[in-house]
Order: structure tokens, then C-alpha cells, then sequence
């Protein structure tokens, strides 16, 4: 997924960076990602420690990482299941597609009619399958996993949900194909939750605490609602032009509460090594950052210069800048 914030291009800078600190035996690590977005970073280290914890507060965050995180062993005859999804006849009275195509009145256009059909005929025999117990969990967060990310290429957006576009762009006219989100094999088991960060912390322990809370206004839950919808699939009813739901509003993206809310997380982690990935324009100032964490033990700090995520095109928006900074602010606790 082309994701807002997303760590891929940056997973060897952080890797390279917590192994420098933490040593190369992960082994007997737990290692929680308690941002977890799409999981990348829990997925990099999924083979190399004890257990993942991973968390995020989104639905569609959760799915994805019931998948490509808590899900490790081999499921059978998955492919089968991903084919019989692809060949199923459309429906043309599912909630996708009477509020975000054009073709039911909605007056919107997240996707094109076919794939807003495709998208409920599919997410509603997972619901059916699942109610049945033709499936179990593992299945059916590989295959919803699979759903989402299939849809997502095929949206007719700028990369984010927060609006869609008034014609349909080369990729969204492209009939949509279920793909199957495959996940790494191994041995060790992982958990996965959809907690408030700050009230999790609380509750569990390890060794490496990552965080990559959001660092600028912009709502996740709002920004992702479609997937967040196409997760639950509950009736409810779309506001406004975007057709949006009742979102959660992160005080990580309040300028008047993030410091608070992130040294709270800092002092309840009970975590020896903590990493947060943070960068130059964020609501938190890089000396913010490190007052808060210098409190609680050993600071340290590793920064790294990249490209600009853009979500729309650049005539469109003035950018201060084509290259942005991320930090790697490192805390030894005491």
C-alpha cells in the first residue's frame, strides 16, 4: 500500500539502527510495534525475535497485522479460498457500492462501479463464511487482509482516502483481482491488538518498544476510512461529500496534547530499549523529543535524510521541501 508514513523505504536506516544498540541476537527478544500501521517494521522483525506485539487503533491496521503478523503458520488450501472469492457473481446492494460509486446515485467515486460490486460481493461472503465457521481466523484475516489491499490498488483516489477523484484515474478503471497477502512462516507465535497505545503500554512488557506515532494533524481514521469500513463492514450512515464515519482523533495529532500523551508512554513502557521514529516536521520538536526522553535514561540519536512522501501532485501543493529528515531518537531506559 502506498501508505502515508510508511517505513519501507526507511527499514534498513532502522533495522541497522536498533541492532547497533540492542546487538545482533535478537533471539530471546520481544519486540512490540505499538504503531503499527501496515506492520512493515513488526514484519522485518518477525523472523528474528521471540514474539511480535503489534498494535494500532484502526480496523484496517488490525486486520493487517492479524495477517501479516500474528499469522505464521501455513494455512491450507488458501489459494482455493482467494479463487473462489475472485469467481463469485457481483452484487449490486452492498453498502460499497450504494455509498462510494457513482453508478448507485451516491455521488461519489472511490471506486468504479465493477469493483465497488466486487468489493461487497466479496467482503460479504467473508462475513458469511466466517458467521458459518466455514473458516477460521487465520483465514479469514489472510483473506480480508487480501480484500483490503486489492481494493486499495483499484481506489480511485490520491493515495488517501480524504477525498476521491472527479474521473476515474488508469488504475482505478482496472477490474479488481483478489490477491493473496502472503506472510512470513516461522515457528514463534505473536500478538496482535487494537488498543489505545497509552492504556496497552500498561499492560504489557519486552525488550524493544518501537513507536512511530503519527506527527502532524492529519487523522489516520480519517484519511483510511474506506478501509476501515471495507474491515467492519457495519451499517451506518456516510457523512459529507467523503461520506465519512466516526473516527478517532489521536492526541498524537494534537499540537496541545502530544507531548503529554507521549512522555505518559515513555514513562509507563516497561521496555529497556525504546525507539521513536519522528521527523524534522513534526508537532514535537527534535529537543522536545529528547527533554522527554533524557528523563527516563541514556538518550541517543541517529537521523536520516529521505524523499517526501507526496499524496498529491506538486502543483497542486506548495512543499517547503522535496527532502525531509527522519530521526531515530534511541532511549536506554534506567
Amino acid at each position: 500500500m502506498n501508505y502515508i508514513g510508511s517505513k519501507l523505504k526507511l527499514a534498513s536506516f532502522l533495522k541497522e539502527g536498533i541492532i547497533d544498540v540492542v546487538g545482533d541476537d535478537l533471539s530471546q527478544k520481544v519486540f512490540c510495534d505499538i504503531f503499527a500501521g501496515t506492520g512493515i517494521v513488526g514484519r522485518i522483525f518477525k523472523k528474528d525475535v521471540k514474539k511480535v506485539i503489534s498494535n494500532d487503533l484502526e480496523d484496517y491496521s488490525y486486520v493487517l497485522n492479524k495477517n501479516y503478523i500474528q499469522n505464521h503458520k501455513e494455512i491450507k488450501n488458501k489459494e482455493d479460498f482467494i479463487e473462489e472469492l475472485n469467481s463469485l457473481a457481483l452484487i449490486d446492494s452492498g453498502f460499497i457500492y450504494n455509498h462510494y460509486c457513482m453508478g448507485s446515485g451516491s455521488g461519489r467515486q472511490y471506486f468504479s462501479d465493477i469493483n465497488g460490486k466486487k468489493i461487497d460481493m466479496m467482503r460479504t461472503k467473508l462475513k458469511e463464511w466466517g458467521e458459518r465457521k466455514k473458516i477460521d481466523d487465520s483465514m479469514y484475516y489472510f483473506l480480508l487482509a487480501s480484500l483490503l489491499e486489492s481494493a486499495d490498488k483499484v481506489a480511485n483516489t490520491a493515495s488517501v482516502y480524504g477525498a476521491f477523484l472527479k474521473h476515474l484515474k488508469k488504475s482505478a478503471q482496472k477490474e479488481l483481482v483478489l490477491e493473496p497477502a502472503y506472510f512470513e512462516l516461522n515457528d514463534n507465535s505473536h500478538e496482535v491488538y487494537k488498543s489505545d497505545s497509552n492504556e496497552l503500554i500498561k499492560k504489557i512488557e519486552g525488550d524493544i518498544l518501537y513507536l512511530d506515532p503519527p506527527y502532524n494533524q492529519r487523522q489516520y481514521s480519517a484519511n483510511y476510512h474506506i478501509l476501515n469500513t471495507i474491515a467492519l463492514y457495519d451499517e451506518f450512515v456516510p457523512k459529507g461529500k467523503t461520506g465519512l464515519r466516526e473516527y478517532n482523533r489521536s492526541s498524537y495529532c494534537k499540537k496541545n496534547e502530544v507531548a503529554h500523551s507521549f512522555e505518559e508512554l515513555i514513562k509507563n513502557a516497561n521496555f529497556k530499549y525504546i525507539f521513536l521514529s519522528y521527523n524534522n516536521e513534526g508537532l514535537m520538536r527534535e529537543d522536545d523529543v529528547k527533554n522527554i526522553m533524557s528523563k527516563y535514561g541514556k538518550y541517543d540519536l541517529k537521523t536520516k535524510e529521505y524523499q517526501r512522501f507526496k499524496a498529491d501532485k506538486t502543483a497542486n501543493r506548495n512543499h517547503k521541501a522535496d527532502l525531509t529528515y527522519e530521526y531515530l531518537h534511541i532511549l536506554q531506559k534506567d
